[in-house]
């Protein structure tokens, strides 16, 4: 794709996030094939230009999307493909696809990692269905799907190896109220990425057991220095800023906004509820359930010490109660 051509987009999802990044692209003018496996959304799309499930309040131009089930439809002629599913159902999307997307751009805004094969989307992408990666981007950072829907004003980050796949995302997706940076650290940021849900968990826990604002600072902070010890060790890079949006912002805002799913997912768990009654009252996907578990195998093989995403795995795969194991994060927390 030449830069100064229009990019044909494709976006694979029709939840929040896929329905507030088409809103945004077709705000920018382009026209958008949607893949929409559910024929009730996709008549409602075609018909009134809005998502009856998700953000229903949110107006898409009708003239400038193309709902379809057929993935290899929506993709064929697609420059770039946005990945904006949940990351567990990843997989399912994409099982019927026989065209090839080694030739396109492929940009993952799925916060979470594959369950199972213990996968990040660039990871997998890259590993199943070869897409190069100066082909691949992440976008990511401090946003929630009703506030882009809304055209609320967001700092995202655009990250890739190729300076050029960068910036062509980075034009499709920017505008007055979508502002994007750029960055080379695409595991980095993809990393981060996932680890905020999981310490978002671990907020909302304490949140249902009614601690205060004071220990919720202390434990915020806690999670910013587990993170960069992480990344530091994990995925070294020069000149990482963790004070930066794509790290630092999408930490503070998953932990501390009530919009956050995985925070109300760890505020049901700290009220007492069971792991299974607690994602069956999730309306949509809290991705730090997954998370945590891939958390916990790389650091346990790299061997990284992470006692707060120890904690949460705890409660969530090892049958411990929130409150026992918040009692004895709190007794080491610094």
């Amino acid at each position: 794709m030449e830069s100064n051509q229009e990019a044909r987009c494709a976006v694979l999802g029709y939840g929040s996030w896929a329905t507030a990044v088409v809103k945004t692209l077709t705000e920018n003018g382009h026209h958008v094939s949607w893949l929409v496996l559910n024929e009730d959304i996709a008549t409602e799309l075609r018909s009134r230009g809005r998502n009856p499930k998700y953000l229903p309040w949110c107006d898409i131009p009708r003239n400038l999307i193309t709902p379809s089930a057929d993935i290899n439809e929506v993709v064929r002629n697609a420059d770039v493909v946005i990945l904006a599913m949940p990351s567990a159902f990843l997989p399912k999307f994409l099982a019927p696809l026989t065209e090839s997307l080694s030739d396109k751009i492929v940009v993952s805004m799925v916060k979470g990692i594959i369950p199972g094969d213990y996968l990040t989307i660039v990871e997998y992408m890259h590993r199943h269905y070869s897409v190069d990666m100066s082909k691949l981007c992440v976008v990511t950072g401090p946003s929630h799907a009703e506030e882009v829907g809304q055209c609320r004003l967001s700092y995202l980050t655009v990250a890739s190896e190729s300076n050029e796949t960068a910036e062509q995302v980075r034009k499709l997706l920017a505008n007055n109220y979508f502002r994007c940076a750029l960055s080379h650290d695409v595991l980095g940021v993809e990393a981060a990425s996932i680890m905020k849900n999981v310490y978002a968990l671990a907020v909302g826990m304490a949140v249902g057991l009614r601690h205060g604002d004071n220990f919720l600072a202390v434990l915020i902070a806690g999670c910013a220095s587990e993170m960069k010890h992480f990344l530091d060790s994990a995925v070294p890079i020069e000149n990482r800023d963790i004070n930066a949006a794509a790290y630092m912002g999408d930490l503070l805002v998953t932990c501390y906004s009530p919009l956050s799913r995985n925070r109300r997912l760890g505020t049901l768990l700290g009220k007492g509820c069971s792991v299974k009654s607690a994602l069956n009252e999730m309306t949509m996907v809290a991705e730090g359930y997954y998370a945590a578990e891939c958390i916990r195998r790389s650091s346990m093989h790299k061997n990284i010490e992470m006692p707060i995403a120890d904690m949460v795995w705890e409660v969530l795969y090892n049958d411990a109660s929130a409150r026992d194991a918040m009692r004895a994060l709190i007794d080491i927390l610094k």
